[in-house]
């Protein structure tokens, strides 16, 4: 009797274990993990939360060498690193592809058999040099002394297409995979179909085909994609739908566009505010580039910071805080002329500087959930 309730409730104890604990799945079938908590427990119900799922949509998390990792979308320009290039070559969707299309092509590659030989180069206690080469998405190895001793000393060897790094074999971290993901698989996003991807969900969540909208002022025809059409500059243009905003802090409403200026007097990056807490002082906005930290580059979170007491200053102030700090895609690459993002948005004051705009479909579907 007594072995009898000894065995009862040792089974019962091991159902239950096997009902609380979750599974977590295996690499090579199911790669998907619930890695964020619902927004709503820290954005409410309101468009800074459907901002939040529109973001989440370029992570996802995967259990790789053991470790769980949480892979950001990579930054991906056409034309960024092609002039040294006789072949031609360009990246997946030409970087304007949808988040859920281009994950499926992520973990195609990263349940390849190529990839598999990368992690094993990186997790073998051997210091050398991954040699990336772009237009033929292929990598090789060095392990010439002279290389690696060059790679340490900073004297970098790489080219634009042929990025260079150096690794000491032991372990394999989310940006070696972001490495992969961008040179082999030529995938990624740049940064206007970021958010026209964004502003896009966000007109979904209202009913409203932005697509739709815009097809006429883009030039889309039938059965191509808005966000092939959506460069920063078509943010920056006279159509109507397109809202100029005076950028002081008091304006700002989440989803509006930060517009950064180019030399040229044109606009080479955007990015979306997703949120203003008017009490902390804290602007939070998200954007996808590449001259990031390492562990920041593709999609990312950056902040602003400034004095609550005053909001009419404009976000050209030079008392705002930008926390983003810029640097070069790899290490040893020519690095970005700004330190940070408040030095970029400050850029060519003379061609204008930078800019805000908001999108007025995107505006009165917001208005409309302000009022539920």
């Amino acid at each position: 009797m007594f072995q009898r309730r000894v065995f009862r409730r040792v089974f019962i104890f091991f159902l239950f274990f096997l009902l609380i604990i979750p599974v977590i799945p295996d690499e090579g079938n199911n790669p998907h993990l619930a890695g964020f908590s619902d927004p709503a427990r820290i954005w409410g119900n309101g468009v800074e939360r459907v901002i939040e799922e529109a973001y989440r949509l370029f992570f996802q998390t995967r259990i790789i060498g053991g470790r769980v990792m949480n892979l950001r979308m990579p930054f991906a320009q056409n034309h960024e690193r092609d002039f040294l290039t006789e072949v031609e070559w360009s990246f997946v969707e030409s970087g304007k592809g949808y988040p859920d299309y281009l994950w499926d092509r992520i973990n195609e590659l990263l349940d390849s058999e190529d990839f598999a030989e990368y992690v094993r180069a990186l997790t073998d206690g051997r210091e050398k040099v991954i040699i990336f080469d772009l237009p033929s998405q292929s990598w090789t190895i060095s392990r010439s002394l002279f290389d690696i001793a060059r790679m340490r000393t900073g004297s970098y060897q790489g080219l634009p297409h042929r990025p260079w790094v150096l690794t000491g074999g032991g372990g394999l971290e989310e940006s070696d995979v972001y490495n992969y993901i961008y040179a082999i698989g030529l995938i990624g996003i740049d940064c206007s179909a970021f958010v026209w991807h964004v502003q896009s969900y966000i007109a979904a969540a209202g009913g409203v085909n932005l697509g739709r909208v815009f097809s006429g002022a883009l030039g889309v025809r039938g059965g191509q994609s808005p966000a092939m059409f959506a460069g920063t500059n078509f943010f920056n243009s006279n159509n109507s739908n397109i809202i100029a905003v005076r950028d002081e802090i008091r304006n700002l409403r989440p989803a509006d566009i930060i517009l950064f200026r180019a030399e040229d007097g044109g606009m080479s990056h955007s990015a979306v505010i997703q949120s203003i807490n008017f009490t902390t002082g804290v602007i939070r906005y998200v954007q996808c580039t590449d001259e990031a930290p390492l562990a920041e580059r593709g999609v990312h979170e950056s902040f602003i910071h400034f004095d609550p007491r005053n909001t009419r200053v404009s976000l050209s102030h030079p008392s705002l805080v930008w926390s983003q700090r810029r640097y070069p895609p790899f290490p040893g690459e020519l690095a970005s002329p700004f330190s940070d993002d408040g030095e970029r948005y400050r850029a060519f004051p003379e061609r204008g500087g930078g800019r805000v705009v908001r999108l007025r479909p995107v505006a009165e579907v917001i208005d409309r959930m302000a009022r539920r």
